[in-house]
């Protein structure tokens, strides 16, 4: 039996699939909102450029009677009727009809040869208009030229039309045969991604990794990392524990396909979490998304220099059991970043030469027991950053040449158990530090060289043994501010 259950009964497949109708239909029905306050003014613009036209073709033609106003009104009334109608059909989510759609262009046509003319017409200095006493066959022949150039013209604008509503029709058939052949390749690799046999499930996870790549919009490429992602918070099951040495035959057979799957499946998760890191290490689609690693199971893994750019990026309640997880080089900016509850036992966590810019980084109520964590020349710079209620038991902590820089840092009842803790040669340097309540039970910790330059520390209500050098480093300090506990 696999340890890893099919993605086939999991209750998030439907989800997705609702997720993917309402993102598609949602691009196919998107409209662009209309720019009001650009039209109003707009039209108050060119109301002012074009009145002094108005009034000197109303004079030429002598319109002045009542009956003439009148008449004014009903055009201008019809207009805005028609403007009216036009506008409503615009609104409607289904495709304008080919003929309203070639009246609308016949009307904007004409819209612009009047506009044209009447600028032509102020240019020349509005010279008067005085028509023919009598009628020549030439005035005919010119009239005659005329019409047949307006009726050209007016032909070539349908024609026109026509060939953008086709090309409009060809380009939505060729995004929906898009679109269809993206669903028919996502519901092959997700369903093979359930597949009983790991090398099945290796090539589904590349095949999703592809797709993300040439998806038709970001909602797909979203949709594929948390297929993945999902993944990764399945159950897992550690590693089989070793057998005694008096174990039957079968027992130790047994034994031995079982870590022989574990070690399969294990590839596959190691495989998805390095594609994540491959992905965010370039400027690729994947940057910017939302990444949940909720409640998963790391037993390593390789994310070093990801760069995790806005979105969302949770390992909450997440649990590091083993091996090596790399942040190396990693940067979180932007966004939000979650360890909150998480539990680091055993192995070894690597956050060297980290950058934490912008937005919240959380680690509250996290547990380091047993494990190597190092934030070595880690840059934690604006927003804030929370290790709140942690707990460092037994392990090694090292915070050394790491600089806290433009933010809030909070280790408030934070407690150092037993192992070690190194603060020596870090810098905060403009920030707010809140060491508030903290305790140092048996622990090793060392402030060696802590510049707290432009800063405010704050050891308020710390208890137990005074970190080493860290009375030093605040007699040295120069217009930072840094308070200490009444114990020490």
């Amino acid at each position: 039996m696999s340890s890893t259950p099919p993605l086939g009964d999991l209750p998030w497949r439907e989800r997705l699939r609702e997720r993917k109708d309402r993102s598609l239909s949602w691009a196919r029905n998107r409209r662009r909102p209309l720019n009001r306050s650009g039209v109003l003014i707009g039209g108050l613009c060119l109301t002012i450029a074009v009145w002094p036209l108005v009034i000197a073709v109303w004079d030429l033609l002598g319109l002045s009677s009542w009956r003439t106003w009148r008449s004014a009104l009903f055009a201008i009334g019809g207009l805005l009727l028609a403007a009216g109608v036009v506008g409503s059909n615009w609104r409607r989510s289904s495709p304008i009809r080919l003929m309203r759609l070639i009246l609308v262009a016949w009307l904007v046509a004409a819209i612009a040869v009047v506009a044209l003319t009447g600028l032509a017409w102020l240019v020349l200095d509005t010279p008067g208009w005085k028509p023919p006493e009598n009628l020549a066959a030439r005035h005919l022949e010119a009239i005659t030229t005329r019409a047949f150039a307006i009726v050209a013209g007016l032909g070539g604008v349908a024609l026109l039309v026509i060939a953008y509503r086709r090309q409009r029709t060809t380009e939505t058939g060729e995004q929906r045969e898009i679109v269809k052949l993206f669903n028919e390749r996502f519901t092959t690799a997700y369903t093979e991604l359930g597949s009983d046999h790991a090398a099945v499930r290796l090539g589904a996870i590349h095949a999703l990794a592809h797709l993300a790549d040439d998806a038709p919009s970001e909602d797909e490429v979203q949709m594929v990392i948390d297929v993945l992602c999902a993944y990764l918070r399945m159950p897992y099951f550690p590693m089989p524990e070793a057998l005694p040495r008096n174990a039957s035959k079968s027992r130790r057979e047994e034994h031995r396909e079982r870590e022989l799957e574990f070690a399969s499946f294990r590839e596959v998760r190691h495989t998805i979490i390095r594609i994540i890191g491959d992905h965010l290490r370039e400027p690729t689609r994947w940057r910017g998304k939302d990444f949940d690693f909720t409640g998963v199971v790391f037993d390593g893994g390789d994310l070093h220099g990801a760069h995790f750019t806005g979105g969302r990026v949770s390992f909450s309640e997440t649990r590091f059991i083993g091996g090596t997880m790399d942040f190396s080089g990693a940067r979180f900016s932007g966004g939000d970043v979650n360890f909150a509850r998480a539990r680091f036992t055993g192995g070894d966590l690597e956050f060297f030469d980290t950058h934490f810019s912008g937005g919240d980084v959380n680690f509250v109520w996290s547990q380091f027991a047993d494990s190597a964590v190092s934030f070595i020349q880690a840059r934690f710079t604006g927003g804030r950053v929370s290790f709140l209620a942690n707990r460092f038991t037994n392990g090694k902590t090292i915070f050394a040449e790491a600089l806290f820089g433009g933010g809030e840092v909070i280790f408030s009842s934070t407690r150092f158990t037993g192992g070690r803790a190194d603060f020596d040669d870090t810098e905060f340097s403009g920030s707010e530090v809140s060491f508030l309540r903290a305790e140092f039970i048996d622990c090793e910790a060392s402030f060696s060289r802590v510049d707290f330059s432009d800063g405010r520390v704050f050891f308020d209500k710390a208890s137990e043994t005074c970190p080493a050098n860290l009375l030093e480093a605040v007699e040295r300090g120069k217009t930072g501010v840094v308070t200490l506990s009444e114990e020490w």
